[in-house]
């Protein structure tokens, strides 16, 4: 802060020496006259303290914080968590602009171990939420993280975290995004979790998760795209009622489902990619409807019969290997340069790039 400029100081600013007092001497006198002026006033306004540097950081969002760095056992990681310093420009977590709350919470790749704090759940104007790459966090989720009725975008993946995908998550209406890929949950997938209703994207692949599909699954908004449930230990049929959305993006791929699914594509889908492969999906591929929008097909390693239709030339990439499809390969599109692998092992496909049909 400055030093109040004195009025003695600004006095002798300003006099004008009686030399000047002249008629000859008016115009130097004027011109003096206005150059004091002005430095009066520049003078004044650097007598005027400087403002302070204003503190964005809430003081409970700052109390919380430190509650959580402590709870963590004081990690590397968190290091910038200086009680001394301005929370908000903390490392792994932001402030909103208008407001100065803590918004946004993204911790990833770090040496941290211990559970989830339920503290997080002390944060309520959080919007994103990020427990990402931290292999020795373990635990469940905790039930206060409900209480971030404003978080959009949660993520908890690459951990250790166990235990039961809860259904106390489907009370977090404001949800969009929910990740909680590459863990370690078990257990049944919640028929809860279509209450969402803002949801468009679902990660729930490469964990422990058993049983079926649940029903309810259809009854997710229309706005719902993404649905990623590889790599686990689901079972039993598709939902039918997955067939009254329109996914962008589907992969249940590496799972023990059965029956058919042909219900999932139709000329009128947006579908873009789909990855079926790896399971026990039985049905006759010959006079299935693919939409122009379909990019990405993969139903490798199923028991599907049939021929390939024709509508698979304006697909960019299919693997229907390890199957029971006869009847010659369709010509046009990429079909011919793909590599013979994807269509190997089925009963009695020929042509190119398999060979020629007899």
């Amino acid at each position: 802060m400055c030093e109040t400029v004195s009025f003695e100081f600004l006095r002798q600013a300003i006099y004008i020496p009686s030399s000047f007092n002249s008629s000859s001497s008016s115009s130097r006198i004027r011109k003096a006259g206005s150059m004091k002026m002005l430095l009066l006033f520049s003078l004044l306004i650097l007598s005027q303290p400087l403002p302070s540097h204003s503190i964005r950081c809430n003081p409970q969002d700052k109390k919380v914080l430190l509650k959580i760095k402590q709870e963590f056992n004081n990690p590397y990681h968190l290091a910038s968590w200086d009680p001394a310093t301005d929370c908000c420009y903390w490392y792994i977590v932001k402030c909103d602009r208008k407001t100065n709350r803590i918004a946004q919470f993204n911790l990833f790749s770090a040496n941290i171990s211990g559970q989830i704090p339920a503290s997080i759940g002390d944060l309520p104007y959080l919007e994103y939420l990020t427990f990402h790459k931290i292999t020795n966090l373990t635990g469940t989720i905790p039930p206060s993280i409900t209480k971030l009725t404003n978080l959009k975008y949660l993520t908890i993946s690459n951990t250790n975290i166990s235990g039961p995908i809860p259904s106390f998550l489907s009370q977090m209406k404001n949800l969009t995004s929910l990740d909680l890929a590459f863990n370690y949950f078990s257990g049944e997938i919640p028929n809860s979790l279509p209450q969402l209703r803002n949801l468009y994207a679902l990660r729930l692949d490469r964990n422990q998760l058993t049983g079926s599909i649940p029903d309810s699954f259809g009854e997710f908004a229309p706005s719902f795209q993404y649905l990623y449930l590889s790599h686990n230990r689901l079972s039993g049929m598709v939902p039918k009622a997955l067939g009254d959305l329109n996914f962008t993006s589907l992969e249940l791929q590496r799972n023990g489902l059965n029956g058919d699914v042909s219900f999932l594509f139709g000329k009128n889908k947006t579908i873009q990619i789909a990855d079926l492969s790896r399971n026990m999906l039985e049905f006759d591929l010959s006079n299935v409807e693919f939409p122009a929008s379909l990019s990405t097909l993969d139903l490798n390693h199923n028991r599907i019969t049939g021929r390939l239709p024709e509508g698979l030339t304006a697909v960019n990439f299919v693997n229907v290997s390890y199957n029971r499809l006869c009847g010659r390969i369709p010509v046009g599109g990429k079909l011919q340069e793909l590599d013979y692998t994807s269509y190997f092992h089925n009963r009695c496909l020929c042509g190119a790039p398999l060979p020629d049909c007899k």
